[in-house]
């Protein structure tokens, strides 16, 4: 019988290691970044991150990031892509200039 003593922690070891490994891809795959989701699917602090995406197919990045960080902050939401897909976030999608253009890139 004192040979099956390792069992039960080796088993414990196991089942906590698998709880670190789960986190770690949980936390991986919010680093990828590529949001999606209504208004309120991104963090404020996430912003720069959504934004850095949604912008780095652009020539125009400084204004691109200006603009996307600025309707970010206010929709907490960025459409996935790095163009279209305004549908995602009507908050975004709606936000218009004085001339009735789009605001948000």
């Amino acid at each position: 019988m004192a040979r099956f003593s390792g069992i039960p922690s080796v088993f414990v070891l196991l089942l906590i290691a698998s709880a670190f490994v789960a986190e770690a891809v949980e936390a991986t795959s919010t680093l990828k970044f590529r949001p999606m989701g209504g208004e309120g699917s991104v963090k404020k602090e996430d912003c720069p991150v959504a934004c850095e995406y949604r912008c780095s197919a652009t020539s125009h990045k400084k204004p691109c990031m200006f603009f996307c960080q600025m309707c970010c902050e206010k929709c907490l939401c960025v459409p996935s892509g790095t163009s279209g897909n305004k549908e995602e976030c009507p908050c975004y999608n709606n936000w218009k200039t004085k001339e009735g253009g789009p605001k948000c890139p």
